[in-house]
């Protein structure tokens, strides 16, 4: 695949972003990380869980349930930061509790989700483990997790009682998918956010980089790396978990600053996800990935996940 050039708007040179997984999120553990990123003119994306869960969860956090928290994730929204889906909660939901939730995500924020990511376990996640993949893919998936994944993820599926895909295709526009190593999202998927038509329940997908804790994010966002972003007039998507040691004993993690601060004197276009897909598909229209296209992302993702093992 070719590399996409881009013109940006306002002479920007590239663009950066990132989407926030909330998991184990509190105002306490990465409110001083979108401090950091306010201060320096670099606005992302920070999903939520808008309803508090009933069971126990794997991987929990805050939800908009607590008050505090919802007031300083409105606060974030009014900054200019975009509030996105991460499920309804951090448990499996049924149809309904979705529906309940992305309702809740509205009353809350006066908008639907434009943007989201599948979190975890959740079975209700849409065409999510081997429905990512297709033919020999799929397979080598199954081998990969020991078939422990087949069936698990039903969201996309009609009439289970976890299907909500309707619901997604009426309400999100931009759903997160294949994940990689290079700094330059768009390098690696230069069509993106594309349409999918074997999984039609989501409109557009996008791709992202690793960056899931505070090592991988930094890796990501070395001085050499942002400089080729910069050189390659490229686009970055970071996938991380803000809660997941950016902040630690009072202090956020120093290289983390000093290259958020570094990042912030280039000629960068910081804006959200879904600002960034706007005009993404301005540019581009809106892509129909072929079926070579879609093999070639599932090809590199597996191979990331072989050597990185994450999302």
């Amino acid at each position: 695949m070719e590399e996409k050039k881009i013109t940006w708007p306002d002479g920007k040179l590239f663009a950066f972003t990132v989407f926030d997984d909330t998991d184990l999120s509190s105002v306490e553990n990465v409110g001083s990380v979108y401090s950091l990123l306010r201060d320096n003119g670099i606005f992302t994306t920070k999903s939520v869980w808008p309803i508090k869960g009933q069971q126990k969860p794997t991987i929990g956090g805050d939800t908009c349930e607590n008050p505090e928290y919802l007031a300083w994730v409105k606060k974030l929204q009014t900054d200019g930061f975009e509030i996105a889906f991460h499920n309804a909660t951090f448990h499996t939901s049924a149809r309904m509790e979705t529906l309940h939730g992305l309702q809740r995500f509205y009353d809350y924020f006066g908008n639907w989700p434009k943007s989201m990511a599948n979190h975890a376990d959740c079975q209700e996640n849409i065409y999510w483990g081997q429905h990512r993949l297709t033919g020999l893919n799929k397979l080598f998936y199954n081998i990969l997790t020991r078939g422990k994944r087949i069936n698990f993820y039903r969201g996309h599926i009609e009439n289970d009682p976890l299907f909500w895909g309707d619901y997604c295709k009426q309400y999100i526009t931009y759903v997160r998918n294949f994940v990689f190593e290079d700094t330059n999202t768009l390098k690696q998927c230069p069509f993106m956010p594309y349409h999918d038509p074997k999984r039609p329940y989501v409109n557009f997908w996008f791709a992202s980089t690793e960056g899931a804790n505070v090592q991988s994010f930094n890796n990501a966002l070395s001085e050499k790396n942002q400089d080729r972003l910069e050189a390659e007039s490229g686009a970055c998507i970071m996938y991380t978990h803000f809660a997941d040691g950016f902040y630690t004993d009072g202090h956020i993690d120093k290289k983390f600053e000093s290259l958020i601060k570094r990042l912030a004197k280039k000629n960068g276009w910081f804006v959200p996800v879904s600002t960034l897909l706007d005009y993404l598909r301005e540019q581009n229209g809106d892509c129909v990935a072929t079926s070579s296209q879609r093999r070639a992302l599932e090809r590199k993702w597996l191979l990331h996940k072989i050597r990185v093992g994450t999302t």
